[in-house]
């Protein structure tokens, strides 16, 4: 399998499956002499980690990342990072039923189509799961940042149901289960979401990540805009099907007035009026937050039962059994946020090595 690393300077290389011993990745590019410690990158990993409430799996793992390499005495050496995070709760009988049939929505034929074989075990390296070791490069990453980057996500529409932007409280975000910014949307998603777990369905989701403190400058056009390699991490991530920058789609409705996003000096230096462009023009930070926000689709593992075939070309029914999200956009925040971190910590290593 090839094309498992992304990233030019600060490269990420990811590995394992769902039910093998252990997944983890290899990031390339750290400067030398960052204070790191297998805490700061946990506090990440706890974010995403499953079970942590009735609208997630139910799959118990500690996701404990283990720093097997480029960290002496606490700090980076330059050499590789290898980081990797063991699977203790997996349940490869769970797929016994199934490992002979496709399942719809999933990526059981593609692989098969272009492989031959396929790991039906959750899905092997298809499995959201492999998301656990980019969230472990994503704490690399934020170090190389700094701390005046701040990057932040938040789940701002459940199927149909979307937050109240006037309600917008980036606090309320830690205290409640969805990083829903919104506590009134977020206690209406309870009893929504609790509705759909309970007929064995899902629903989809929309993500919003933005980045704060991004110095102006991070980008090249043509082919190395920051915004497309944005767009190029997000749908990366299992299961979204879209990503918009800024106004994104909304900017079709706008008049050329309206999207401008205007100028005036703010003391010594150019401020603008507004943000349609997300942060990013011609490709190249502008000093704004980053905004952009991706969609995740419903959960393809559902118990309805769908029409599918085997891999002997025979119809078949399938019904997936197991422990699965109902909507797999909630654990999908910290993903967001660590895939923005990491294309940030490599432009900005990639602009030092052109601009200085």
């Amino acid at each position: 399998m090839s094309d498992n690393s992304f990233g030019t300077l600060f490269r990420v290389t990811t590995w394992g499956e769902s039910h093998g011993p252990a997944i983890g990745c290899i990031v390339d590019g750290v400067p030398p002499r960052l204070s790191i410690e297998a805490a700061e990158i946990q506090h990440w990993l706890d974010r995403r980690r499953p079970g942590q409430s009735r609208f997630v799996t139910q799959r118990r793992e500690p996701d404990e990342v283990e720093i097997l390499s480029g960290v002496f005495e606490g700090k980076t050496t330059g050499t590789p990072v290898s980081l990797m995070i063991r699977n203790q709760d997996a349940r490869s009988k769970d797929y016994g039923d199934i490992k002979d049939k496709f399942r719809p929505g999933h990526a059981d034929y593609a692989y098969h189509a272009k492989y031959g074989i396929r790991d039906y075990r959750g899905g092997g390296r298809s499995s959201a799961r492999e998301t656990a070791s980019r969230v472990a490069a994503g704490g690399i990453a934020r170090k190389v940042l700094g701390k005046r980057v701040k990057i932040r996500g938040a789940l701002i529409q459940i199927g149909d149901r979307k937050i109240d932007r006037a309600r917008w409280d980036w606090k309320t975000t830690e205290k409640n289960p969805f990083w829903c910014p919104d506590a009134a949307a977020a206690k209406e998603w309870e009893v929504y979401l609790d509705e759909i777990r309970k007929t064995g369905s899902s629903v989809g989701a929309v993500i919003e990540i933005v980045a704060s403190g991004v110095a102006a400058g991070l980008g090249a056009p043509i082919y190395g805009k920051l915004d497309a390699d944005l767009a190029s991490a997000m749908m990366g991530i299992n299961a979204v099907k879209g990503v918009e920058i800024g106004a994104g789609f909304g900017a079709a409705e706008l008049t050329g007035e309206e999207n401008a996003d205007e100028m005036r000096m703010r003391g010594a230096k150019p401020g603008f009026l507004s943000n349609n462009a997300g942060g990013i023009l011609g490709g190249i930070s502008t000093g704004q937050d980053i905004v952009l926000r991706f969609v995740v689709k419903p959960t393809s593992s559902i118990l309805t039962p769908r029409r599918t075939v085997t891999i002997r070309g025979k119809n078949a029914d399938i019904a997936t059994k197991g422990r699965h999200d109902p909507c797999v956009g909630i654990r999908a925040v910290p993903v967001g946020e660590a895939m923005m971190a990491c294309v940030l910590a490599d432009h900005l290593l990639r602009h030092k090595a052109q601009c200085g």
